[in-house]
C-alpha cells in the first residue's frame, strides 16, 4: 500500500500538529499501516511543551505534494492554508471544524466536519464510534489541543461538547485541567525569541472574499503591551508581508489570554474594511477589541460580511 500523508494547516497550531498525530493512530487502529503524520511547518512553543510534556516527537515537516499522493487533511480544507500540490493529490479523508472554503476534488471523499471548538472533539467522537481505546498519551495531545483551540474554555468558539470531551479526556490523560491549560496556554506566550517577521506568521490565515484578500494573524500573551514595545518593527514587517504578498488588509490580533480581549495593529489599502466590520476608527494603525479571542468565530465572519 502507499502511504497515506496526514497533516493541518501551514503555520501549524497545537490543534494542526496532534490532530495530524492523532489521526495517525486512529487511522493504523483501523489497519491503515501506511498513515504518517506531517507538518506544514515550523512548530510553536505552545505546542512544543505539550510534545515535550508527553514525550512526543513532532512530525517531520513536508514541503510539496507530487500529483496523485494519498493524503488526510485534519483542522483546514482550504487549498490556500494546504500543502503545495494539494489541487493534484487524491485526498481521501477530511476532518476539520472550520467553514468549507477553497476546496474541491475529483472524486468522492470522507468529510467529517462539525461546528465546535477544535479538530480533537471531533476525532474523540471517531474514536468511540469505532470502539477504539484511547490512551493516555493520546489522550493527552487530544486535551492540549482543545484547551488551546478554546482558549481553555473562554473563546466563543467552544462548545459544551468540547468541555465535555475535554474533561473525559483529562482523567485519560491524568492531568488537572485548570493547572496544566494555564501552565501550556502561558507557554505559548514566551515570544522572545521571535523576530517581528516570525511573530507575524506564528498563526497566520488568508481568506480571499469579492477579490480582496483578507490576512489575519493572531498571537497570544499575557501582556499586550509588551508585544506593542515593538509595534513600529511589526508594522514594517507586516507592510513588506503585504507589498509581497499582495494582501489588501492585513489585520495582527495580539490576544490577551488572561483578560480575554485583543489589540489590532491594521493595515492595508483596505482598512475600511476593518473599521466597518467593527464599527470604529483605525488610529495609529489600532483598533481595540473588547472581548474579541476567536478570528474564526468573532473576526473572519465580519470582515468577509464587510469585504
Amino acid at each position: 500500500m502507499e502511504e497515506v500523508l496526514i497533516f493541518g494547516h501551514k503555520n501549524p497550531d497545537t490543534d494542526s500538529i496532534t490532530s495530524s498525530i492523532v489521526m495517525e493512530n486512529l487511522e493504523r487502529k483501523l489497519g491503515n499501516t501506511n498513515a504518517k503524520a506531517y507538518k506544514l511547518g515550523n512548530i510553536n512553543k505552545e505546542t512544543e511543551f505539550v510534545l515535550n510534556y508527553f514525550k512526543v516527537e513532532e512530525p517531520e515537516t513536508l514541503e510539496c505534494l507530487t500529483e496523485k499522493t494519498n493524503v488526510i487533511l485534519v483542522d483546514h480544507n482550504s487549498f490556500m492554508q494546504s500543502a503545495c500540490g494539494i489541487e493534484n493529490a487524491n485526498i481521501l479523508k477530511v476532518v476539520d471544524h472550520h467553514c468549507i472554503s477553497n476546496f474541491e476534488t475529483k472524486t468522492p471523499l470522507f468529510y467529517m466536519a462539525e461546528p465546535v471548538g477544535c479538530t480533537e472533539t471531533i476525532l474523540y467522537g471517531m474514536y468511540k464510534s469505532n470502539n477504539i481505546e484511547i490512551d493516555k498519551t493520546i489522550a493527552g495531545l487530544m486535551v492540549s489541543a482543545i484547551i488551546s483551540d478554546t482558549l481553555l474554555f473562554k473563546s466563543p468558539t467552544c462548545t459544551e461538547k468540547d468541555i465535555k470531551t475535554a474533561k473525559e479526556l483529562a482523567k485519560i490523560a491524568e492531568i488537572d485541567l485548570e493547572t496544566y491549560g494555564m501552565e501550556m496556554l502561558k507557554a505559548g506566550t514566551d515570544l522572545s525569541d521571535f523576530t517581528p517577521e516570525e511573530l507575524i506568521n506564528i498563526d497566520s490565515k488568508n481568506i480571499e472574499q469579492n477579490g480582496v484578500s483578507i490576512q489575519v494573524a493572531q498571537i497570544n500573551t499575557a501582556s499586550i503591551e509588551d508585544v506593542l514595545k515593538i509595534g513600529d518593527k511589526i508594522e514594517e514587517a507586516m507592510t513588506k508581508f503585504i507589498n509581497d504578498n499582495k494582501v489588501h488588509i492585513f489585520m495582527l490580533l495580539i490576544t490577551d489570554i488572561i483578560n480575554s480581549n485583543s489589540e489590532a495593529i491594521v493595515l492595508g489599502e483596505r482598512r475600511d474594511i476593518a473599521e466597518k466590520a467593527f464599527n470604529q476608527k483605525i488610529e495609529n494603525n489600532r483598533m481595540f477589541l473588547n472581548g474579541v479571542v476567536s478570528r474564526k468565530k468573532q473576526v473572519f465572519p465580519v470582515l468577509m460580511e464587510n469585504a
